[in-house]
């Protein structure tokens, strides 16, 4: 069989919300790319994801001409309520740090970035197979794949970023004796629930009960995402409708929330992991979102860690690339992983903080509560939680 052979300057594997915005920040400025993924976009974009977008991801969206769609069809949230001890307590991000954040899907991310993607006619590639990628320790890096039409593809490029998730392929190129790895595994996970239901609260309400932490999520008017702390071996066939709810109104109504409830249409187990792949740059390859690092939901840190990578990453490139500053690469691990670094912090402690440990003692219980309360009850505690959680300025 033939190979077709394309050359660009960048060659991205993965087209998620993170490859997307590389290859549109690429474009502006005067960067050509190619992206390719083994999943179609119709199946990126039926994956069901949460999103809270910090106050930056969202200004990136807008700023570099994506699209407004979150402002108009996202939630701006000023706050959330913190909920324990039989009552409830907001955290108010307006009042403590001037910023917000907004509620809206990751899926509708993708959809906001395939679709500018397309308008342009840039060369995104779904549903590819077999993919390799070659000679990273070269100028000329390779990708090779069997593309949807069935045919053979060869990719050569000066720069592969892989932003191609969790289990990246590109990632496994990086060779053995330069990898410094870090994991952290937790011992609980989220039982997610998708429901055809009214709001049952106009914030997201964070919940530490003695049966463990629930959180309550909002998607539309009419459809909600909730979740509550299980053990990361629980099966979802042996929970009907009933009984979810019956679990999440026990955790929150010994906090004084009465939830609204309705037909659930989607429920998975959400296993909790931190991990971090160090550095970020290997030759010619560079990593980009999960395929560098991940972590726990509970800070809604994922999706806007991989944004704020790309928005690094494509001024790294751009120097590179056209001003003919190739140390600029040099830059990116360092300026990327602080950021890195203090997301998974923030991400662990708030995972501490708000689950219960199994196998923990009355005294660890005790401990826990007194935490929230000095959270709460101190302007110091309450700003650190409202500037973590909307996100860290980018450094200009």
């Amino acid at each position: 069989m033939t190979t077709h052979t394309t050359a660009t300057q960048v060659c991205i594997v993965g087209a998620g919300p993170a490859g997307l915005m590389l290859s549109h920040l690429l474009e502006l400025a005067g960067v050509d790319s190619v992206v390719v993924d083994h999943r179609s976009r119709v199946e990126i974009q039926s994956t069901v994801r949460a999103g809270i977008l910090e106050r930056d991801s969202v200004q990136l969206l807008v700023e570099s001409g994506v699209s407004d769609n979150v402002l108009i069809h996202g939630d701006e949230h000023r706050r959330i309520d913190l909920a324990f001890g039989g009552g409830s307590n907001r955290v108010d991000f307006h009042e403590l740090v001037g910023a917000s954040v907004w509620l809206y899907p990751q899926t509708s991310v993708f959809e906001d970035l395939a679709a500018a993607r397309e308008a342009v006619g840039a060369d995104v590639r779904f549903g590819v197979a077999g993919t390799e990628v070659l000679d990273i320790g070269t100028e000329r890096p390779v990708v090779r794949f069997v593309d949807a039409d069935g045919l053979r593809q060869e990719v050569r490029c000066r720069y592969l970023v892989g932003a191609d998730g969790s289990h990246s392929l590109c990632r496994q190129q990086v060779p053995e004796v330069d990898r410094r790895q870090y994991f952290q595994e937790y011992p609980f996970a989220w039982f997610g629930i998708l429901c055809e239901a009214p709001k049952s609260a106009a914030e997201l309400v964070y919940s530490h009960s003695a049966r463990g932490f629930a959180l309550i999520s909002q998607r539309t008017e009419s459809m909600q995402r909730m979740y509550f702390q299980c053990d990361p071996s629980e099966d979802v066939t042996q929970w009907s409708d009933d009984r979810i709810w019956a679990e999440l109104q026990a955790r929150v109504g010994a906090n004084g929330l009465t939830l609204q409830e309705g037909p659930i249409c989607d429920r998975a187990v959400l296993r909790f992991r931190s991990f971090v792949h160090e550095p970020m740059r290997s030759g010619s390859l560079l990593l980009a979102g999960d395929a560098a690092h991940t972590v726990p939901p509970t800070g809604a840190k994922g999706l806007n860690l991989a944004l704020a990578d790309v928005r690094v990453l494509a001024e790294c490139l751009e120097r590179a690339l056209r001003k003919d500053d190739v140390d600029a690469l040099d830059e990116y691990t360092d300026r990327a992983l602080s950021r890195v670094w203090k997301a998974q912090h923030f991400s662990y402690w708030m995972t501490r903080l708000l689950h219960q440990i199994p196998a923990g003692t009355e005294f660890d219980a005790r401990r826990q509560l007194a935490e929230l309360q000095s959270v709460v009850g101190s302007t110091s505690g309450r700003t650190y939680l409202a500037e973590g959680y909307t996100g860290w300025p980018a450094p200009r």
